[in-house]
């Protein structure tokens, strides 16, 4: 039996409307002059990512192929982002907005750090663009590395046992349990609490349950992340006004995996587009 897990009440209507299309000329334009320079290459991801969440909020069946570029471009600038502080010298080739692009290489960033690592990857999970996931999976852990306060030690555990996955490495049970091990609320120091539990843990969670290929309790634990991904959104009037709420990113990038592995998945959400799920715009334009 499906589980329907409602999403919360966002603003939508004309306004919705005006805000997703200024937000998605405003980027446009700083796509544009990555060309000039990329120095604000990580606040053009962050704005890319936002527009997504912006489509998602009008659109949340993602039934509309603008739903889909979105996704594709906020991918593309991830990638990007990556590419450009790999290096410290020598043009960079990047395919952004349905364009081939040349970037300069900017040298390493405090920017491209485990967390922007994190939604880089699982955009391009949901993408299906399995090549930028290699690539993202072979950047060194090291290099992700930010001054000690910024994260919790977990979440380089996290990334090491998604690079750990992709690429098939060895010891994959031992770093997702130090991941799990790491963000307990009892060990974690600088993440929130709600944070911790809303919204950072649950895949961790949700993923032990797609690799480990628990038919019984993916789902389950699936719909325990949307809920607590509701929970966390609607705590307050300003997040429940959010559109980051709009879409749960980590449970539906998992979900996608789970979707491609044939596993059963008996909920249903617009916390999790429905045809950004079932890949139905896939291979629509080059990526």
């Amino acid at each position: 039996m499906t589980v329907v897990i409602a999403r919360h009440g966002l603003p939508a209507g004309a306004d919705a409307e005006r805000y997703t299309e200024r937000l998605g000329e405003h980027l446009a334009q700083k796509i544009d002059t990555l060309e000039v320079s990329a120095g604000l290459i990580d606040s053009t991801f962050n704005t890319g990512v936002l527009a997504l969440q912006a489509r998602c909020v009008i659109d949340p069946r993602s039934a509309k192929i603008e739903t889909w570029e979105a996704a594709v471009t906020a991918m593309q600038l991830g990638s990007a982002l990556f590419a450009v502080t790999g290096s410290s010298e020598g043009p960079v080739q990047c395919r952004i907005d349905r364009k081939e692009r040349t970037l300069q290489a900017i040298g390493r960033s405090a920017s491209a750090s485990a967390g922007e690592w994190l939604t880089a990857f699982w955009l391009a999970v949901i993408c299906r663009e399995q090549e930028r996931m290699t690539q993202l999976c072979e950047i060194p852990l090291e290099r992700l590395r930010v001054p000690e306060g910024q994260y919790d030690e977990y979440i380089y555990h996290w990334v090491d046992a998604l690079q750990t996955y992709w690429l098939r490495r060895p010891g994959l049970v031992e770093k997702l349990t130090a991941a799990l091990q790491a963000s307990d609320p009892a060990v974690a120091r600088i993440a929130p609490r709600d944070l911790l539990d809303g919204v950072l843990y649950p895949p961790i969670n949700l993923f032990y349950h797609f690799v480990t290929r628990d038919v019984q309790g993916f789902s389950p634990a699936l719909e325990e992340a949307l809920k607590l991904h509701k929970a966390y959104w609607t705590l307050n009037q300003e997040r429940t006004e959010d559109i980051e709420g709009s879409i749960a990113l980590e449970p539906l990038a998992i979900a996608c995996l789970a979707y491609d592995g044939e596993l059963p998945i008996e909920v249903e959400s617009e916390y999790l587009p429905i045809h950004l799920l079932h890949r139905s715009w896939l291979g629509e334009f080059p990526t």
